[in-house]
């Protein structure tokens, strides 16, 4: 190859701060390019991948740089743009020759400058390697059009610019990468098509994608904001999105040593993507450019949230002085509480907005609506016992999940609220309890006397003061520096709170490969801990050693570890704790919610945990449907909402009404008149028997035959209340449960009614119902129950 005057995009590794969050840089964010998506603003250039973080200048740089030289080039005449074309161009003289390339005679030692080079090319040149002359090697391109032309020199510049890469290139996954789109672009100038990186995927690799999911999120979690509080949280999403789109991912063998418990192979897919896809186009136009918001989803987001909301935030505080004052509340208030929330949504595993049927609608209504998502059987006929079971399993439903989607763990949500209290009343009551304010205000620094014990440990965890760490010592990988700093720290900890236990052991046990620690983290030093071990085969986790240094006790640290370690273990499906706690340590585990009524059975745990003398065995069971770290926050929201539904039905009993005046003009009779009732217990229990038969043999009677199974209907009793079937009524009616005809009506009634109210009413059972309503009541008129 003859090389050029280009270098390789800057490696973001090689910086310390990778991150350029200045009030130029956020000012252009919020003030985006004319033509830009509505979420997700325009940016600079990209960077080489490191270890994660946004652009550096040198990128933009070398960009510009490749960009001036292919205008330069598709300006040059054209005879010289067959000299280049023929560098990369297969021989085509006679006798099958199979050089791939031209190659000069007398090659210049070094790149001559654009000015200097001779406007002259002499076709009739020969080969290097083949001895054939360069227009043997161009003969196909005389009739080429100048567009396509300048084309395939803007691939031979990506081609080159690859090159340099390949061969600068440290990291030995994106050299891979690097080499196998250089081959690809060469191809591409050998056989003059259009680039297309072969790949099992096309993108989008994930639905709903990060943008799409963000979109979710403002709308699940804002949209009952007024639209000055509501454009604010857009604008935050925008600069999110903006920043993922130009974020440099971290190569896989920096993941490995940063976190090498997570998904290796799940990640290096995604960033061989990203670099196909997001990446190297952007320095390389040949190649088609995605957005990285709008191809990846949920799963790339999550493998870099984290990473990304802590440089963000860290480069925001450093940068503060030097923000403009009407982007400053933006950038050091609000996002830091957009970031957290939308953290929460990200690694939820019930979280709606990342459902490919979100509706768009927000949480209060989301609630309200129990049949957004439904399960539909195909139609079945009258005839045969499995369509009978399948219709007493909902008595009519809607749409049909697919073999392979998961049950939505929280099923409950998609329940409807019944009881005395109508939905329009609890939307109403959470629109009053949530302040649009609240969470675009200063948090308030002094907490109150009734908040929960984490509430100030919690609110500093979401203000990035403190951290939370599951680390530990490993005979297999080449071991962390910081890591090792911070296993360090805890034996420190625990050394000094608990001085009854020897130095040595604390030390091995911290530093045993089998145990493990939570550890908490606060301005890069460790100020407490969890120790423990986990015995998965058996059900449990011994926590051996719990401690916080003794001058940042009494701030919920201890509460919100704890915390922190029962989420750990929920995510591991070990839902047991068990721990020796001395005399002072028995007060802080029952406020954990341990007893020393032990769950885990005796032959489970004996001979695995350590004894400790003048201890007391103690255990806590864990609820895997239990938010722990947010459980207070729940709780106090519900406490709210309890308030608010009692003031407002103390105002409703202290209401004074006017009274009736029906009663001026005489009674009202209804249509049952209780002259139709029949005074013959016998003539009743006939003419009700028989009504009931030409029912249950009428064709639309087959969903109602039977009572509704548990099994075949999960959540069905939680939506309907009183369930009844014409089994029921037939056994009722046996017993001369029917003593009149109303109370006959009413449980027919009640039939139709449930259907009505589980199902859609486009689905078949819905029809069912009416239709077999219709024909009830018609046989009631001719018995002469009601009137006609």
């Amino acid at each position: 190859l003859q090389r050029h005057d280009l270098t390789p995009p800057p490696r973001v590794a090689q910086r310390s701060k990778a991150l350029h969050l200045s009030a130029r840089r956020y000012q252009a964010v919020l003030q985006p390019a004319q033509g830009s998506p509505a979420i997700g603003a325009a940016g600079s250039a990209p960077a080489a991948p490191g270890a994660g973080g946004t652009e550096g200048s040198g990128a933009t740089v070398g960009s510009a740089r490749i960009a001036a030289k292919k205008a330069q080039l598709r300006s040059s005449p054209r005879p010289k743009k067959l000299e280049k074309l023929g560098v990369y161009s297969s021989c085509k003289a006679e006798g099958a020759c199979k050089c791939n390339g031209w190659k000069s005679q007398n090659p210049p030692p070094t790149p001559p400058r654009t000015d200097q080079q001779p406007n002259t090319v002499n076709l009739l040149e020969p080969c290097r390697s083949c001895s054939h002359t360069l227009g043997d090697h161009v003969t196909h391109l005389e009739n080429v059009s100048e567009e396509e032309m300048n084309r395939l020199l803007g691939i031979v510049l990506d081609v080159e610019y690859l090159y340099t890469c390949v061969h600068k290139e440290e990291d030995a996954d994106t050299k891979q990468v690097y080499f196998s789109l250089f081959k690809l672009l060469r191809k591409c100038i050998l056989q003059m098509g259009k680039p297309v990186v072969e790949a099992q995927e096309s993108p989008p690799f994930e639905k709903p994608s990060i943008e799409q999911g963000v979109n979710n999120f403002v709308q699940y979690k804002f949209s009952h904001l007024p639209s000055k509080e509501r454009q604010t949280i857009v604008e935050l999403a925008k600069m999110f999105l903006n920043q993922i789109n130009y974020w440099q991912l971290e190569t896989p063998s920096q993941r490995r040593q940063r976190a090498p418990a997570d998904d290796a192979a799940g990640y290096k897919v995604n960033y061989t993507r990203w670099l196909c896809y997001c990446n190297v186009p952007q320095f390389c136009d040949s190649l088609p450019r995605y957005e990285m918001t709008q191809i990846f989803g949920r799963t790339l987001l999550g493998s870099v949230f984290t990473v990304m909301r802590k440089q963000l935030l860290e480069q925001a505080r450093q940068e503060k002085d030097t923000l403009p004052p009407e982007k400053r509340t933006l950038i050091l208030t609000h996002f830091p509480k957009f970031l957290s929330m939308l953290e929460e949504e990200v690694y939820s595993h019930s979280s709606p907005i990342w459902s490919e049927d979100f509706l768009g609608v927000p949480m209060q209504q989301k609630v309200q609506e129990p049949c957004t998502t439904r399960i539909h059987f195909h139609t079945p006929s009258p005839g045969g016992s499995t369509n009978r079971v399948k219709a007493r399993a909902l008595l009519g439903s809607g749409q049909k999940r697919k073999p392979s989607e998961p049950i939505p763990h929280d099923e409950t949500k998609k329940l409807r609220i019944v009881g005395d209290i109508p939905m329009e009343l609890i939307n109403e009551v959470m629109a009053t309890i949530t302040d649009p304010t609240s969470m675009l205000g200063p948090e308030t620094s002094l907490l109150s006397a009734h908040s929960a014990r984490d509430e100030a440990a919690r609110l500093e965890e979401r203000r990035g003061v403190i951290e939370f760490h599951v680390i530990g010592n490993s005979l297999n990988q080449k071991p962390n520096k910081r890591i090792l700093m911070w296993l360090v720290g805890l034996q420190n900890v625990f050394s000094h709170q608990l001085p009854r236990m020897p130095k040595e052991y604390i030390t091995r046990l911290v530093f045993d490969p089998k145990h493990k620690t939570l550890s908490l983290i606060k301005d890069g030093r460790v100020i407490g801990g969890i120790c423990f071990r986990m015995f998965p085969s058996q059900g449990f986790t011994e926590i051996v050693f719990c401690a916080v240094t003794s001058n940042e006790q009494v701030k919920g640290y201890g509460t919100h570890l704890m915390n922190h370690l029962k989420e750990y273990h929920i995510k591991h499906d070990i839902l047991n704790f068990l721990t020796y706690a001395d005399e002072y340590a028995i007060g802080y585990f029952k406020k954990q919610g341990f007893s020393k009524d032990i769950k885990v059975p005796k032959a489970k745990y004996l001979g695995y945990i350590k004894d400790y003398e003048g201890a007391t065995l103690m255990g806590c069971e864990l609820n895997p449907s239990i938010p722990y770290t947010e459980f207070s926050v729940i709780i106090k929201k519900q406490k709210e909402i309890i308030k608010k539904l009692i003031e407002r039905k103390q105002a409703q009993i202290r209401k004074v009404y006017p009274g009736l005046s029906c009663f001026k003009e005489g009674v009202i009779t209804s249509c049952c008149d209780p002259r139709k009732e029949l005074k013959d217990p016998d003539q009743l229990y006939s003419t009700l028997k028989t009504i009931l038969q030409h029912v249950k043999s009428h064709q639309n009677a087959w969903p109602f035959m039977e009572p509704v199974k548990k099994t075949e209907a999960p959540g069905y009793y939680q939506v309907i209340r009183f369930p009844m079937d014409l089994k029921t009524m037939s056994e009722r009616l046996k017993s001369r449960y029917y003593t009149t005809r109303k109370l006959f009506m009413a449980d027919m009634q009640r039939i139709f009614t449930n259907c009505r109210e589980y199902n859609p009413p486009e689905s078949q059972y819905y029809k069912c119902a009416n239709l077999l309503e219709k024909v009830f009541y018609t046989k009631i008129k001719e018995a002469g129950l009601i009137e006609k």
